[in-house]
């Protein structure tokens, strides 16, 4: 078939030409379709669920709203976790299916269950989450103006921006942060309500029943049709003041009676500081999940330049982050490692050939190989970013290419003149590309096991596979093709022995070792198997660790105050912090804001104790007090703990948005204690975190706040409620107005407000006032609340957070200095020995900690089964087991070769330098094939074993140089780049620049021996 395929491209070169041509045609044309995108979406299928009832505490929240949502969504198809936070006046629950689940069948069924939650009166039915991702949030702006409120802000963000930004294609979600949300209050007067015997029910029920509109259907008339419509909505505040609420003694009572009617804002559950100055309206952009990040963020930012000339006089838009920003610095670390890799690549083969023509022959293996992979990427949905492009290896691409371009210049030279250039040309391809075609294949086996890979380890790494093997199947088609055909076309019919100047000296370093090797091969042999277990022993000390840390040139401080501290002291903290940091590095920080509890969607949902610090930070071209971000987190750390009373956590915004949605964990690892009692659970905690304390590398330790809220309960007096005939209803709709109960709303044209009922704010600064407040029954007795009630002061709950509906406390710490897996192994074995849990309560460990674990058990299981594919292969190809055996050697010197080179740069073990263990075992079966398929050519020739061994190794000297000098120089950028998002791609680079030079000994000096064992005439 072989044979036949290249003789039908010789043939019809022509026709190859415009074939290929073609495809290059189509690859450039998906270029332009390709998806762009920092780091692939590792987020899984999930709902997010938000109810919102504004003045419900945690413990409140959790029974009437957390508790029966969970119960219902449970046992829904696919359905593999459930998980929720309850807080003051809102819960979020996040609701994880299995990736075969589709997101707009999870969010159906999501939502038919929630149409039959019964839900307390007074409290608005729960939302969906906007379909989006831990990718999702591309856009932060911030609304500003010398001239306008706080509260005008919001409203100019929420019926003016924010309306026509969602007009974008590809937008989820945009959200309001801080600011006052407007609207209208009618402030009760108990006085006036006990004048007129009335309560706040009685307020509530007129401002409804008289502020409304309804159709009344039509009236057909002399031919004519009119529409009916009942007018009676309240458009302003003298409309409000002019509701009736009662008609008694032929007098009317008027809301003005008993209330004042004036324009202020909700409770607010969260704010946003800037520079350390003043308070502002940020604003956020979510796109929808699938969206291109790039495409979305670029018009959004261009939409927010058109909506900012429309906005009323001094009023300004900010913009403080783009995705864009990031996405263009990890595609420029990407690019710059492509095309010095390219060039190196590119070097390489025209230093080796020797010919101009042979080695730009062997190039465009290069940009057709990756066009080709563009076209698979755009139908396979494989978005391009740091991971599935920037792991590419042009010297694997080019490999099979080099093979048969460098043995058709060795048959050119040996060719007579008469004889056809396409004959010897086919003959020298049809040659080699057998072994090299059983090469490639195992080149693409080798990163099934990575195909195989699940959860969020999958979403990283399958892409980056997938793209590999697109790649590679480009490199395999033209090398079958279009290559030979060039090589008729371009390459010199004259005999060309002239060898290059490196041929040269590398065959005078190689002759000597190549002939002590066959001599002494015992020795050899013996040394190359020592090694191999000294590497193995070696690899035990690596430590190992999920991923490297993607440095995004953000940093993000979660900072957790004392709970039950308020938005105000929060603000002010906030603005301290903002102010420390702009003043102590001002060459490294560019901008600084603070996002404080929640926004509107609670897409992060926060108590008000909690802050998140976002620092954006300048080039490093600018830098003075720091050469690394590792460096600049740990000078801003220490600037920070003047602070009493904080606890900080450092992360970045899309690995906090992601741990965050994945796991509920903003850290390396998470310890989950699981059980019924708060108490009991902080207790343990805090003994956990005792515990943990003491282990080297600890970092960021932080222990989940769930208690420390402190409450007022006002408990109704039942004996009471009997004596005087009062129902605890008309008791606590007092209680409830020290909030806001909602009566409806107020429009102005498209705009919509709250309208609700309250007493003055006085009220709740001081609980003496709200019990002399006073009631009067049904019997005309005039009551004080504290007739009523008992009030109790304690401390509650200030966030309940539950997993498959029990409830848990979260100890999380990062890792620093050390590697992760090591870490929780010390951290699970402690805890196991010290920690004493009573009955019903148990560990659980979450975070990057969860993923490294599950790929490990996943590659232990795939990678035996992918070696014995390839040894399959090797058969197949060898048809001798003995053949197959010593080519197989290949892989662990190969590892060998990596594991040092690891370990000589202090790095752990991660899934990316796995990746890389599998790229360089692919490239020594194939230097150990063609090797090992030339030396059985040699014995059809001559008896003697030495010699074709001998003459093998000599003849295919420039072939296995220039494989492994190509693979391993493509990966010399990366290794070595220090760019935004080089950390990923690094520990793969230097596995594959280790392996190649290890495995290049072993093709050279050890396989010889080996063979020399393993022949038998």
């Amino acid at each position: 078939m072989i044979n036949s395929l290249i003789t039908f491209s010789l043939n019809n070169r022509f026709l190859i030409i415009i074939l290929s041509l073609i495809i290059s045609g189509l690859g450039f044309r998906a270029l332009f379709k390709l998806n762009l995108d920092a780091f692939p979406d590792i987020t899984s299928i999930q709902v997010q669920i938000n109810a919102v009832a504004p003045a419900l505490t945690p413990l409140e929240i959790e029974q009437q709203l957390t508790f029966p949502i969970e119960r219902e969504i449970g046992g829904l198809p696919g359905l593999v976790n459930v998980r929720s936070i309850s807080k003051f006046g809102f819960c979020q629950i996040i609701a994880t299916f299995n990736d075969e689940t589709d997101m707009i069948l999870a969010r159906q069924l999501v939502g038919e269950k929630l149409q039959q939650i019964r839900l307390p009166s007074g409290i608005k039915p729960p939302s969906l989450g906007p379909i989006s991702t831990g990718l999702g949030e591309v856009l932060h702006y911030l609304v500003r103006s010398n001239r306008h409120t706080l509260k005008e802000l919001t409203t100019i963000q929420d019926w003016i921006i924010k309306p026509r930004l969602k007009t974008v294609s590809g937008v989820a979600e945009v959200n309001t942060w801080g600011g006052k949300k407007k609207q209208y209050q009618v402030v009760l007067d108990e006085n006036q309500l006990i004048k007129y015997a009335l309560n706040p029910r009685d307020v509530s029920k007129a401002l409804e029943d008289n502020n409304l509109n309804v159709g009344g259907g039509g009236l057909s008339q002399s031919g004519e049709y009119q529409l009916i419509q009942g007018v009676g909505l309240a458009t302003s505040i003298s409309e409000i003041e002019n509701i009736l609420v009662e008609y008694r003694n032929k007098i009317p009572i008027y809301v003005r009676d008993l209330a004042s009617v004036r324009s202020g804002y909700e409770i607010r559950r969260g704010g946003v500081s800037e520079g350390g100055i003043q308070e502002v309206v940020l604003g956020l952009g979510f796109m929808l999940k699938g969206e291109n990040s790039y495409t979305v963020t670029q018009k959004l930012h261009s939409k927010l330049i058109q909506i900012e000339r429309d906005l009323p006089e001094g009023v300004t838009i900010d913009v403080l982050y783009l995705r864009t920003d990031l996405i263009d610095s990890v595609i420029h670390t990407v690019k710059e490692n492509l095309l010095v890799g390219a060039l190196l690549v590119i070097a390489i083969l025209f230093w080796f050939l020797g010919s101009l023509r042979a080695g730009l022959i062997v190039a465009l293996a290069i940009p057709f190989s990756m066009l080709f992979a563009s076209i698979e990427m755009v139908q396979f949905g494989i978005a391009g970013s740091l991971l599935s492009l920037g792991a590419i290896d042009f010297g694997l691409l080019v490999d099979s290419s080099v093979i048969v371009v460098e043995n058709s210049l060795r048959k050119l030279s040996e060719s007579e003149d008469s004889q056809d250039i396409r004959e010897v040309i086919r003959e020298a391809a049809v040659e080699v590309r057998q072994p090299t075609l059983f090469g490639e294949l195992i080149i693409l086996i080798v990163f099934l096991p990575i195909l195989a890979l699940e959860g969020v380890e999958g979403k990283l790494f399958v892409p980056m596979a997938l793209t590999m093997i697109f790649a590679l199947l480009g490199s395999l088609l033209m090398s079958l093709t279009l290559t030979p055909v060039l090589a008729s076309i371009l390459l010199p019919k004259v005999k060309q022995n002239k060898e290059t100047f490196l041929m040269r000296v590398a065959k005078i370093l190689y002759e000597p070792v190549l002939n002590l090797a066959l001599s002494q091969k015992s020795l050899f042999v013996t040394v190359a198997f020592i090694l191999v277990i000294l590497g193995g022993s070696l690899a035990t000390r690596l430590g190992n660790e999920f991923v490297p840390r993607l440095y995004e040139g953000s940093i993000v401080i979660n900072t957790v105050r004392l709970a039950g501290v308020s938005l105000e002291e929060s603000l002010r903290y906030g603005k301290r912090i903002e102010a420390k940091l702009i003043q102590s590095f001002p060459h490294e920080i560019k901008r600084v804001w603070t996002r404080t509890g929640t926004a509107q969607t609670a897409t992060d949902p926060m108590g008000l104790e909690l802050s998140d610090v976002y620092i954006v930070l300048k080039d490093r071209s600018d830098w003075r007090l720091a050469n690394t971000q590792y460096e600049l987190t740990d000078l801003i750390q220490k600037s920070l703990e003047a602070f009493p009373g904080m606890r900080m956590v450092f992360t970045q915004p899309i690995e906090m948005r992601v741990n965050e949605m994945n796991a509920g964990i903003r850290a390396d690892l998470g310890v989950k204690i699981f059980g019924d009692s708060l108490d009991v659970l902080t207790q343990k905690a805090s003994e956990a975190e005792e515990i943990i304390k003491q282990i080297s590398g600890v970092s960021d330790l932080y222990v989940e706040q769930i208690i420390g809220q402190g409450v007022l309960n006002f408990d109704v007096n039942r004996e009471a409620l009997a004596r005087y005939g009062v129902s605890a209803k008309e008791v606590l709709i007092y209680i409830e107005a020290l909030g806001e109960v909602h009566s409806g709303e107020i429009r102005e044209g498209q705009k919509r407000f709250d309208l609700v009922i309250r007493f003055e704010d006085e009220y709740r600064r001081n609980p003496e006032k709200i019990l002399n407040l006073p009631i009067l029954t049904k019997s005309n007795k005039l009551l004080q609340l504290k007739d009523l009630l008992v009030v109790n002061q304690t401390e509650g709950p200030s966030t309940i957070t539950r997993e498959w509906q029990k409830r848990r406390i979260t100890i999380q710490c990062n890792a620093r200095n050390r590697d992760l897996g090591g870490f929780v192994k010390e951290v699970q074995s402690k805890l196991k020995a010290q920690l004493n849990l009573p009955d019903g309560y148990h560990l659980g460990y979450g975070g990057q900690y969860e993923n490294l674990q599950r790929a490990k058990n996943r590659l232990k299981l795939i990678i035996p089964l992918a070696l014995g594919l390839i040894l399959c292969l090797l058969f197949i190809s060898t048809r001798s087991l003995v053949d197959s055996l010593i080519i197989f050697s290949g892989a662990p010197f190969a590892a060998l070769g990596g594991v040092v080179l690891l370990y000589l740069r202090q790095m752990p073990f991660t899934i990316s330098a796995a990746v890389g263990f599998v790229a360089v075992s692919g490239v020594a079966m194939l230097n150990g094939l063609v090797l090992m398929s030339t030396i059985r050519q040699n014995l059809t020739k001559t008896e003697n074993v030495k010699n074709a061994v001998y003459q093998g190794a000599m003849t295919r000297l420039r072939p296995v140089i220039m494989t492994a000098l190509v693979a391993a120089v493509g990966f010399v950028p990366m290794a070595l780049n220090t760019g935004i998002g080089a950390e990923v791609q690094r520990p793969l680079a230097t596995v594959v620049l280790g392996g190649v030079f290890s495995d290049c000994i072993l093709t050279l000096c050890i396989l010889p021996s080996l063979t020399m064992f393993g022949i038998r005439r």
